[in-house]
């Protein structure tokens, strides 16, 4: 795409960014403006913390057991492509500004096309867990019975679409050989790319909001009759709390990237009048806020996860957790199986009390396994597929 060889007829391979911005109206600062400092170093501020704040949900979800269900370890994919979207964004923010100038064509398709792949990645994985929900909910179970081998094959076929559609534009889906037909928030873009794009993943969120309506007028028949028996009342909680995170997450979704596809499709349509540019940057940062929400929303509504990152922070400081493990006016901050959590990251710092500190732990996981949970985490309690017969 960078060749030296002569253009095609009426191609322009071998024009420079800035040539393509031009035609598009879209300027390039040439020189570092006090707003390119202040957006650069916010933005990579965030992109920062959305890294480390993934890379822990992530970590939680691969170290405690409860967590080892299909909707789990969808829910750390969304994780990893929240990661993967950071990362993408941070790239953004060394190559943009008077850095866009200075790129070749080859790498301002990569640039964009990391981002449409972060994003088709979270909108295909909150598909397949609405899917995962409404299957598991509609026959009255907590977890899929799916197996592992699905669950990973699901995962690898969630990025294999990702990339190639991440890649639709550098395949030959772009405007180089018809200026008429260049965007102007991405200058190298096909307006028709853009319209397809954006109507594709608007489409996508209007399908999940249907099917997580369907779910809770489903939960809310049902409800009545379940809240009658004492064990159905308690699943039937669980179910709502994990079905509520879930809807948090992806609200947060929706209202965090539907601005920002409105513009593309505004722009695709090549509408004059809505002087997309004004909003362009506020849309990004709000759609880059979006892979900062999910660990908030982890942190907010599942008691379990706050228990794992506790103790993972705990491991980044072993000298704070031996002393709020054996100080116990510390330890009355927290609850009883929070201060297991503590001790269990401690014990390689305290081997005499090690089996005192499993024997406890194993019979504090059993009681929580044996009455179940409905505290407000994700989910959690119950064991794979239980399913409730009325």
């Amino acid at each position: 795409m960078d060749t030296d060889t002569e253009d095609q007829p009426g191609c322009y391979f071998n024009k420079t960014v800035k040539f393509f911005y031009d035609n598009s109206g879209k300027n390039i600062s040439t020189y570092w403006r006090k707003r390119d400092y202040v957006v650069v170093t916010l933005g990579m501020a965030v992109c920062i913390i959305v890294i480390l704040a993934n890379i822990m949900v992530m970590t939680a979800i691969f170290i405690n057991r409860r967590f080892h269900f299909p909707i789990y370890y969808l829910l750390g994919n969304l994780a990893a492509a929240d990661l993967f979207a950071g990362t993408s964004y941070l790239f953004l923010m060394f190559h943009t500004g008077p850095w866009t100038i200075k790129l070749t064509k080859l790498k301002w398709f990569v640039r964009q096309g990391l981002i449409d792949t972060s994003l088709t990645a979270s909108v295909i994985n909150l598909l397949a867990i609405a899917v995962e929900r409404h299957q598991t909910i509609f026959t009255m179970q907590l977890h899929s019975t799916m197996t592992n081998r699905r669950v990973v094959l699901l995962i690898l076929g969630i990025w294999a679409v990702a990339i190639v559609m991440g890649l639709v534009p550098t395949m030959g889906w772009h405007c180089l050989c018809d200026l008429d037909d260049c965007s102007t928030m991405a200058p190298m873009y096909s307006r028709k790319y853009l319209i397809f794009w954006a109507v594709l993943n608007l489409l996508t969120f209007s399908i999940m909001v249907a099917v997580y309506t369907r779910i809770f007028w489903y939960v809310r028949h049902k409800s009545h009759r379940m809240s009658q028996h004492t064990t159905q009342a308690k699943h039937k909680e669980t179910v709502e709390n994990l079905m509520k995170t879930v809807v948090m997450i992806l609200g947060a979704f929706v209202i965090c990237w539907t601005p920002g596809l409105v513009v593309l499709l505004l722009d695709g349509l090549d509408c004059e009048q809505c002087k997309v540019l004004r909003y362009e940057k506020y849309f990004l940062i709000l759609a880059e806020c979006n892979s900062l929400v999910n660990p908030i929303i982890y942190s907010y509504r599942d008691k379990d996860m706050r228990r794992t990152f506790r103790r993972i922070l705990c491991c980044l400081c072993p000298a704070r957790c031996r002393r709020i493990a054996a100080d116990p006016d510390s330890g009355a901050r927290f609850n009883t199986l929070e201060q297991e959590v503590l001790s269990e990251t401690c014990v390689t710092h305290h081997p005499h009390s090690q089996h005192h500190s499993h024997h406890h732990s194993y019979h504090a996981a059993a009681g929580d396994h044996k009455n179940g949970v409905a505290d407000g985490r994700v989910g959690g309690g119950g064991g794979r597929g239980g399913k409730v017969t009325h």
